[in-house]
């Protein structure tokens, strides 16, 4: 692959049906891009529908890469994505097209800009102590323990965070460091590597708008053929642990069809689980998302040039600062 310094990488962040999936397809069409798939469950195969994956006339219109390429009995991390998204870049860019990262899930967005923290294995006796201990004194004492051995990273921490303070304990017993110290030389490292120029978009629409689009749109996939989908995962007897049964909607609607509970209620049940979800979304994207370009409205034709106008100005701007 040729070098990569410096070169453009358009980043489409935001909530879902905030109208991402529409935006990146335009601009592909405008600056002759090619559109990859950040969404962790628009990556597996089998739930085009009940994931609201790019449909065949959107799939025509520019190159799409990452999307419905991985068997669902194959979970997917943040660290493959990266390397998978990566390699797609910088494809791109050696065969003249930009590349156009679109998708809500934050921890792939995050890893892809940061770099992939690499922590140590913790040794099974370390972490069945911490959770012993967690169990036993609960999550505010061990805030407290990690106060005194970490307190950079416990002040980041909020009490009620098992997980994290469990995690943050088990690092610093098993490297005698702190977390946070660890993910700073980490991600200096990574960003060294990393010589993309990212240019994030983000679309952060109102939320009632967010839930209403959301209502209709799993109302859409059942009436799409999404319980036909599930039958299909359901006949490969996939465990419901994996990542990829757990999309949103997908427990709710297995209950329906092994006749736990009606069309009706699941419908309900999944619409408010996605709206749960966009709530998580939209808070992450607000707090942990620094966007060079925002705009609260979900995505139009209407809208389309100002994208425009940013991105080829951003483009021009970058070529000069090469020059």
């Amino acid at each position: 692959m040729s070098a990569q310094k410096n070169k453009t990488v358009i980043i489409i962040a935001g909530p879902t049906t905030s109208g991402k999936s529409t935006l990146a397809i335009d601009i592909a069409e405008e600056f002759n891009g090619v559109v990859i798939n950040a969404d962790s469950m628009q990556i597996y195969k089998g739930l085009e529908v009940i994931t609201s994956s790019p449909n065949p006339l959107m799939l025509k219109r520019v190159p799409h890469k990452l999307y419905n390429v991985r068997e669902p009995k194959n979970p997917c991390s943040a660290g493959l994505w990266t390397k998978l998204a990566t390699k797609e870049i910088c494809c791109a860019h050696d065969n003249g097209f930009l590349p156009i990262i679109v998708g809500g899930t934050g921890l792939y967005l995050r890893a892809l800009i940061d770099g992939i923290i690499n922590l140590p294995k913790i040794p099974v006796e370390i972490k069945n102590k911490i959770r012993k201990q967690m169990l036993k004194e609960g999550t505010k004492k061990l805030h407290e323990k990690l106060s005194k051995l970490d307190p950079s990273t416990a002040s980041t921490l909020n009490v009620a965070d098992s997980q994290r303070i469990c995690r943050a304990l088990e690092v610093f017993l098993t490297t005698g460091e702190s977390l946070t110290d660890l993910k700073r030389k980490n991600v200096v490292a990574a960003s060294a590597r990393r010589n993309f120029k990212f240019v994030k978009l983000l679309l952060m629409p109102p939320r009632p708008l967010l839930y209403k689009t959301c209502d209709a749109r799993f109302e859409r996939m059942l009436n799409c053929g999404a319980l036909d989908e599930i039958r299909t995962l359901m006949d490969h007897n996939f465990s419901t642990s994996l990542p990829a049964m757990k999309a949103l909607g997908i427990p709710f609607l297995i209950r329906h069809l092994e006749g736990q509970m009606s069309i009706e209620d699941a419908c309900s049940a999944g619409q408010l689980s996605t709206r749960h979800y966009v709530k998580r979304q939209a808070t992450w994207f607000k707090n942990q998302f620094v966007a060079d370009f925002a705009i609260k409205l979900q995505y139009s034709v209407s809208l389309r040039q100002k994208f425009f106008s940013y991105i080829s100005k951003t483009i021009v701007d970058q070529t000069h600062a090469n020059d």
